[in-house]
């Protein structure tokens, strides 16, 4: 230590109070802490997906909170008030009690027929688009992924969603899953088109927002996140959505269950697989279920396609829709067990205490109500409906596997919760979400292995049905992955493998065309960064834009390098090549700077385009001879 350091240091202890330790500055602190969380989400990819899917998923299930509870209230007073029916409700769902008001069967067919009109009104009115945009909103979340560029307009899921609230709770056949998971994927294409992401994180985002929606509704958070990224497919998944699409999940079920609790929709013992003789069963159950899972389908395309296009096209949307509305009210009157959701109706089935004739009763029942409603135009979903149909196909099997063989099928609650997962597997090509979302809603994976084979063998003999009409096979049948058509070795290759470190010539904004002219001859350089405030790269010159003033000596003094600089573009080293030939793409520049990603105001070096070319080159010569 120099003589100079023991003044020093008597200096600092002077200036302060004895006994006094100055603390450190929290606003600086503070300011440290939201720039290295900014840098993150800027360098991070799964930084930034976990900020998305967190808003996403608080966002998703603030609005599964409101849908739920205006279906309940809804179905409270129309229901149970105003039309006087008791319908049962399953034990995680019972929300309001009050003793049923005064019979007036009238109610529910005028009430859903009123819906009607309102919905043919609105729908024509303010979304016309949404007419045409599937089976439900599940399949209108598809179409957006596929072939809107994951762009959903705000009021389509804001009127559709109040819609099936009406319907749903007016006794309507159909599901709270469906415009739930257009309400979370509407929340996620806002989000990303307010936040200016790209085409592809939007459609992320999207599907974000529908695993928020139905982990939420569903109270099952890895089984709607799984959900929401298969579905879209026939054969394939959305692999890359699986981190936000599991975070919103997550935050959206938790919550959903703040306000009404972490107890299951249904209140059932635990189901176990006892004996491997029972696999035949289940195997049988799985034909059962594709065999219905085809009626189901047909009769739903026909409902929609034969008999109400065609009202359409002669009455008009309002009036087809409510004659929909009122056909559906007054078979629900005469059949109460097909009115709204039905979980009531399965926990009942599970618990042994529906007979077998009623179950293949309800089983038609569904199909035909779930057809009128939906098939109509009414908003609301085909999931609900799917899993009632295949729980009940699955309790006629196992009932009647137990009267036959007691000794075997000592469980047969076990085969309705089978028949559900099985059933969905094979009508919407969605094999591992219900499975586990099965698993979650029975708190255990003791039906796994009857779960895993008769999902697989219904997805097998149901490959020609499909419940939703926007699904595509895989990823190389969809818009959103028309690049992945070609093998893009580029992305496999780095940029801090091929550009060209050392000094690079970085101008001033303020430099004058006069001193660019010497830096100019002082160089072979032909695109130079251009530097502004705080040292940060604010642009880029290309040489060949200065060549149209060279010889304007009026204008020496007058123009500076700002006036002349484009818009900056840089790479990092540890961008790929593919995104160095998009940018070179798209700005016709032959050399790009590459910045160094910890210090944006440090230029490492330059590469060209000529090195993206050779690399391509030399690597497709690799992969020939290796060949």
């Amino acid at each position: 230590m120099t003589a100079a350091a023991p003044e020093r240091e008597k200096g600092k202890a002077q200036s302060a109070p004895a006994g006094k330790i100055w603390p450190a500055n929290p606003l600086g602190r503070h300011f440290r802490l939201w720039r290295d969380i900014a840098r993150s989400y800027r360098k991070i990819t799964s930084f930034r997906w976990l900020v998305l899917g967190i808003l996403v998923g608080a966002a998703s299930g603030l609005m599964a909170v409101a849908f739920y509870a205006g279906v309940e209230l809804s179905k409270h007073y129309v229901l149970t008030l105003w039309a006087g029916l008791s319908l049962p409700a399953p034990a995680g769902e019972k929300l309001l009690h009050a003793a049923p008001g005064l019979y007036r069967p009238w109610v529910v067919p005028l009430a859903l027929g009123l819906i009607g009109l309102a919905t043919g009104f609105l729908v024509k009115r303010f979304i016309p688009e949404s007419i045409d945009s599937g089976t439900d909103g599940t399949d209108a979340m598809i179409k957006a992924f596929h072939r809107q560029e994951g762009r959903i307009p705000p009021l389509v899921p804001l009127i559709r969603g109040t819609l099936a609230v009406l319907t749903i709770g007016a006794g309507g056949s159909a599901g709270r899953e469906g415009p739930i998971s257009q309400i979370g994927a509407g929340i996620g294409s806002f989000l990303a088109t307010r936040l200016k992401l790209s085409v592809r994180e939007r459609r992320v985002l999207l599907l974000a927002g529908a695993a928020g929606g139905l982990g939420a509704i569903f109270r099952a958070p890895l089984g709607g996140a799984l959900t929401a990224i298969e579905v879209i497919y026939r054969e394939d998944f959305e692999a890359e959505a699986i981190l936000p699409a599991v975070l919103s999940s997550v935050v959206a079920y938790s919550i959903f269950t703040f306000f009404f609790g972490t107890e299951p929709i249904f209140g059932i013992p635990s189901f176990s697989f006892q004996s491997v003789y029972e696999l035949p069963f289940y195997a049988l159950l799985a034909v059962a279920c594709s065999a219905t899972g085809f009626v189901y389908v047909r009769t739903f395309q026909f409902v929609k396609y034969g008999i109400f296009a065609r009202l359409r096209d002669k009455l008009g949307l309002m009036w087809s829709i409510a004659l929909g509305g009122l056909a559906m009210g007054t078979f629900g009157v005469l059949f109460p067990q097909v009115l709204a959701g039905g979980y009531g109706w399965l926990e009942l089935a599970i618990l042994g205490q529906i007979p077998a004739m009623l179950m293949l009763a309800i089983i038609v029942g569904k199909i035909v109500a779930t057809s009128l409603t939906i098939g109509s135009g009414l908003s609301g979903g085909m999931f609900a409906p799917a899993l009632f149909v295949g729980g009940m196909t699955g309790g006629l099997v196992g009932k009647l596997a137990g009267t036959l063989y007691p000794d075997i099928v000592r469980e047969p609650g076990g085969y309705i919760m089978v028949g559900m997962a099985a059933f969905f597997a094979g009508v919407a090509k969605a094999p591992i979400g219900p499975l586990v979302m099965v698993s979650e809603l029975t708190r255990g994976y003791g039906l796994l292995a009857p779960l895993m084979l008769a999902s697989a063998i219904c997805l097998i003999l149901s490959r020609r049905v499909s419940l939703y009409e926007n699904q595509v096979d895989n990823k190389f049948d969809s818009p959103a992955h028309l690049q992945d058509k070609t093998i893009n070795i580029l992305e496999d290759l780095k940029v801090k493998d091929f550009y060209k470190a050392g000094r690079v010539t970085v101008l001033e904004e303020g430099m004058t065309l006069k001193a660019l002219l010497d830096v100019i001859t002082e160089t072979n350089e032909l695109y130079f960064p251009v530097r502004g405030a705080e040292d940060r790269i604010t642009g880029i010159l290309p040489l060949q834009d200065v060549r149209k003033v060279l010889f304007e000596d009026c204008l020496f003094e007058l123009i500076v390098v700002r006036d002349l600089a484009r818009k900056p573009v840089f790479l990092q080293p540890e961008d790929d090549l593919y995104a160095a030939l998009l940018k070179f793409v798209d700005t016709d520049f032959g050399q790009i700077p590459v910045l160094d990603p910890e210090d944006e105001t440090h230029v490492l070096g330059i590469i060209n385009r000529e090195d993206v070319f050779r690399a391509y080159s030399r690597a497709i010569a690799e992969i020939r001879n290796s060949d």
